[in-house]
Formats: C-alpha cells, structure tokens, sequence
C-alpha cells in the first residue's frame, strides 16, 4: 500500500515538472552554513553523506561547509564524520571518498569580506569542473540560528549568486516567532530571493509516514470516503518525547513546546491529513490545497487549550530532574513543555469535527502518531461496542493500524476489538526507510517544493496560533505541573474527553505489535 504510491501504470508518482522544479544533475556545489553547529552534525551531513553513498547527489557534487569557527581540514572532516556511521568496509571506503569532496572556509556572518573569500574558494572549485560553458549551480543551507537567516540570505545573493545557473537557498525553522516577525522575516529573504529559490524545511514533510498521507488517502477509495463529519468523531495528533530539555533549556525557554513542534511540525500533518485532493502531484497544487484547508482553521481559543510544565520525578531510569532544575532555565519560567490544543476545520467536510492536538517533553515514551477515531455504531444490537480507529504512527516503528470488530471465536456470541495491521518493519523487511532530511536534499536538488512549506502557508499558520501565544506571553497563565515520565498533566483525559469527544475502550486491548515498535 504505502510503498508503491502507485498513481500510474508503471507504479510511480508523476513527477511534479513546472518550468522552476529543474533536476540539477552536475556542476553542482553545495554551501552548508553552520558546517561547525549541531544541526550540520548530526543532521545535514549524515544525509548529505547517505545521498552521495547511494549515488543521488548530483554528478561531481562538491561541499562547501562555512562557519565562523577556525579549523583546519583534519578538524573539519573528523566533525563531519562525527555523527556518519559507516558499519561496513564498502561505506568506510565511500566515506573516504565523501570527505574528499568536502571543504571548508571560515568567515563570519556580517561581513561582505568573509563572503568574498567563500566566492574565490567557489571560484577555485567550479574552474575545476569538465564542463567549463554550462551554468554552475549552487545550493546554500543555512544550519543556522534564526537570528541570522535574513542577513546570511543578503550576503549570499549579494557576493555568492551564480549568475547564469540555478541557486536555491534552505532554510530551517523556526520561521520566525509570531505572526509579525515572519513576516518580517520573509519579506527580508524575498527582498532578495525568488519564492521559487526558496525552500523552507520542515522535516516533518520529509518523514516516510506523513509522505503517505496523500496515498493513504487518496489511492484508497474506502478511507478517503470515510474522512467526513459524518463518519469521524474526532482526531488526534500527539507528540511525545521521553526526555526534558537537558542543558538545552535556554532555547526552549525562548520558544516554547507550542512554538517548538505544535505550529509547524504537528500543523503540517493535520493539513496534509484534511486537504482535498489536489489537481495533480504537482508542488503548487499540493500546496494550494494545503492552504485551503489551514484558511477554514480559526485562531485557537485559549479556552480550548491546556499546558503543562514537566517537574522532577523518580522513573525507572532514577531521578530526573524538573523543568526549572535545568541550570539553563529562569527559575522564574512559566514556559509550557506541554501543551494540547483543540483545532477546528470549519470546511463542509469537517465542521464539527475536533482535532487535538498534543506535544510534550519528559514525558513516558517516543512517539508521533495520528489516531482518528469514528463515530459510535447505530445504536441497536451493538450499543455499548468499541469504536472504530485507524492509527497512523509516524515514529518511531512506522505502522498504520485500523481498529475494528470482530466476533470471537467460540459458541457463544462475544466480540472483541481486533485490528488490520500493517507494520512497516514486518511487510517492507527488505526496504530502508530513507531519513526525512535525505528526503528534503534531495527534493531541494530535484527542485521539487512539494515537501517544503510556501510564504502563504507560513502566514496563515502563524494566524492560526499568534493569538494564543501572545495571550501565554502576556498573561503568563501558570502551567499544570505533571511528573517527568508521565502521560502528561493529570486533567488530560478530562480535557481530551471534554473537548474532543474521545472514548476510550473498556475492553482490554493492546497493540499486539508494540514489541516490534
């Protein structure tokens, strides 16, 4: 079901064509700003390095990693293999070959001099390539803080643009931290980019489950005509991590759970989840109905919203701390590390229906998953049944499971909560699930926006949440405190079941695949 996509003959998604969605397939060069942070680490190198090792990056790619830290090669090549794991002799060799490819110059952020001395060290590398009259293209990632995106994107179209080839430039969230400061910020970085040469990375698009919506939904007939007011009762869409914020509480403070996961990573899942079905595969299709859907979404009450702050507690693993026990936190903060929401879509398809939605650090286990849950069966014969739920978990374990009925085998008439069960680890063995950030790279090379959120999108988000999060910046509403390691604050399921409807099963049931998860 979800590995074929199959929307043709031949098994294979059109691709998405469109005069600006061109393949870049050589002459090709890729800057990673922030090559000495985190995020370069851990996450774009290891997918830079997975691409080249299965041979998807374009043809003679060389990487470019810039960053204010000074660094010899050595140094630079022992950070970028820090996180690469390379557990066999033929991916040892590859990674050998990767770091080849990877140079480094080091600059600052505000200054045209720093960027110059990038321009001549691109110059150098691009006078090097076979094909001297082709255009020379150039992508920029940007594994930056926010508060230099728009002065990084002026100094890169200013000194670093390639006149002639094809440049795109990615940048990472957060886009900004309300509704006026991205619009701020996007006006800056359209002051100097094209929207085609833009893509903003959410990697929540890129996961392997939530590229499945659009499959799940739309190449199965029965699910798609079930996704009504009619037949849903309500729906869930949670995050949970099972650790606090360890030393890294300054930046969190800063943003908040709401502003951390709720208004781009969980509200991208639920309008891919709710959107019609588009005209075509095609990115700007895709993302018009993306927006459709966001523009029948009203701001969240505050009335419709609980929060949380995680405090220490004994747990398996020992004592953890609380919250306001990270050494990087004011003692004073009031900042939610939990939060559930109630979302409304007031579209013909789905008024009435309540979608909740849940993130929280510190909490009792990892996961991501929708759970949609029907409507109670007519009343009659099987009043006091269990409802139906189709469950999609996005991570980790990717499963999707459809929770129904059935009678139990023996004389006597007695039915018992059963499931369809598709467990990706079981059916797709013999298939690596590919990490969503190698997804995006390779979308962005592709030049295929399909999985990257538009400038419209991105506003009609941040009217949706803006209005909350001024209300917690202002009033400072003191959060429910919970134990680390919990489910979450103990008026959670009153909350759930007041606002959203949902009925938990009084038959025993378990998820019998939990063990593979």
């Amino acid at each position: 079901m979800a590995a074929q996509q199959s929307t043709s003959s031949t098994g294979e998604i059109p691709s998405s064509g469109g005069s600006n969605e061109h393949s870049l397939e050589s002459n090709t060069l890729i800057v990673v700003l922030g090559a000495s942070g985190d995020l370069a680490k851990k996450k774009t190198f290891p997918a830079l390095f997975g691409l080249y090792n299965n041979g998807f990056l374009p043809k003679g790619i060389r990487v470019v990693g810039y960053a204010r830290t000074k660094m010899d090669e050595e140094e630079y090549h022992k950070r970028v293999q820090q996180y690469i794991k390379a557990p066999i002799p033929a991916m040892k060799e590859k990674l050998q070959e990767f770091l080849k490819i990877c140079t480094y110059v080091s600059g600052q952020y505000d200054e045209d001099d720093s960027f110059q001395t990038l321009e001549k060290a691109l110059g150098e590398i691009e006078s090097q390539y076979e094909d001297k009259n082709s255009p020379k293209n150039r992508v920029f990632y940007m594994a930056l803080p926010p508060s230099v995106f728009t002065t990084v994107a002026a100094h890169l179209r200013k000194n670093n643009y390639s006149e002639g080839g094809i440049n795109r430039i990615i940048v990472e969230k957060p886009f900004g931290s309300d509704l006026a400061s991205s619009r701020k910020m996007q006006e800056e970085l359209k002051a100097e980019w094209k929207e085609d040469e833009i893509f903003r990375i959410d990697h929540y698009l890129g996961k392997e489950m939530v590229k499945n919506l659009l499959v799940l939904r739309f190449a199965n007939v029965m699910l798609d005509a079930s996704f009504n007011k009619s037949l849903i009762s309500n729906v869930q869409i949670t995050f949970k991590e099972p650790f606090g914020t360890e030393g890294r509480g300054g930046y969190f403070d800063e943003f908040g759970i709401i502003r951390d996961v709720m208004q781009n990573h969980l509200l991208q899942v639920l309008s891919i989840l709710t959107m019609e079905r588009p005209v075509s595969f095609s990115s700007e299709d895709i993302r018009d109905e993306k927006v459709k859907v966001l523009r029948y979404i009203p701001p969240i009450s505050k009335d419709e919203v609980l929060l949380g702050q995680y405090v220490g507690a004994e747990t398996k693993d020992g004592k953890k701390p609380g919250y306001l026990e990270d050494d990087t936190v004011p003692k004073d903060s009031i900042c939610p590390t939990f939060a559930a929401a109630v979302m409304h879509i007031n579209s013909p398809r789905w008024e009435g229906v309540p979608f909740i939605l849940k993130a929280g650090k510190a909490l009792n286990e990892q996961k991501t998953e929708i759970r949609i849950q029907y409507k109670d069966v007519t009343q009659g014969i099987f009043a006091e049944i269990t409802r139906n739920e189709l469950v999609i978990r996005v991570q980790p374990g990717e499963a999707v499971y459809l929770k129904m009925n059935s009678k139990a085998p023996g004389l006597s008439m007695r039915t018992v909560p059963t499931e369809m069960d598709l467990t990706y680890k079981r059916r797709f063995s013999d298939l690596k699930i590919p990490e969503a950030y190698e997804a995006l790279i390779l979308d962005a090379f592709k030049g295929d926006h399909s999985n990257f959120v538009r400038d419209d999108e991105l506003d009609i988000a941040w009217k949706i949440f803006t209005p909350l999060l001024h209300h917690i910046d202002e009033q400072k509403p003191k959060p429910e405190p919970y134990s680390y390691g919990s489910r979450g604050p103990v008026g959670l399921d009153d909350f759930t079941a007041k606002h959203g409807g949902y009925k938990r099963s009084e038959k025993p049931y378990s998820w019998p695949s939990t063990s593979v998860l």
